[in-house]
């Protein structure tokens, strides 16, 4: 036994294969060239009935119908996903939001402003950034994240133009889910 520390002592003193630096290598082509920073966010007009599309979701019953207004549909430069989404319960009520969604490996979200009396009114109570939770009671961010707006596995934004058709038409689930997801 007195052998065995001996030789760990002397391994742990003197110069061995490994070299215990404090980062891992990464190659260059890896590491981002500067930080992420969102950019400036400028409020859209107040949504029309005409622009809305309905978001389908595996939710049969949900007792909520959550529609998105494809004018404010856009992706800014900084990747993020922004739109309005409109909740209307059976009733007629409506809740409004303008939000962003980031196509991070768990997806984000993000509410800029609150709808009310034909206008946004900004909030600062959202300033961070959220994480989806697909176990959440709503589960519209988590399907505007994992089937309508962030291409699967790659996490990134699809383009407008994809982005639109599967929300006009319904996503296709045996195609988009195929292989693994990561958690």
């Amino acid at each position: 036994m007195a052998g065995l520390l001996a030789a760990g002592t002397s391994l742990a003193q003197g110069p061995g294969p490994f070299v215990n630096d404090p980062e891992a290598p990464v190659p260059s082509s890896v590491k981002d060239p500067e930080p992420w920073q969102e950019e400036d966010v400028q409020l859209p007009a107040w949504p029309r009935d005409a622009d809305l599309v309905e978001l389908k979701l595996d939710a049969p019953d949900d007792r909520f119908r959550h529609y998105i207004d494809l004018r404010s549909l856009s992706t800014g430069r900084d990747g993020v996903v922004r739109y309005t989404l409109v909740t209307e319960s059976d009733s007629g009520a409506r809740n409004i939001n303008f939000e962003g969604l980031r196509c991070t490996p768990k997806g984000r979200y993000k509410v800029y402003a609150y709808g009310a009396n034909q206008q946004f009114m900004p909030t600062t109570v959202g300033e961070d950034w959220q994480l989806i939770d697909e176990r959440a009671t709503d589960t519209s961010r988590y399907e505007l994240w994992r089937h309508y707006l962030c291409v699967p596995r790659l996490f990134k934004p699809r383009d407008r133009k994809q982005q639109v058709r599967l929300l006009r038409n319904g996503r296709v689930p045996q195609v988009e889910n195929t292989g693994f997801l990561t958690n």
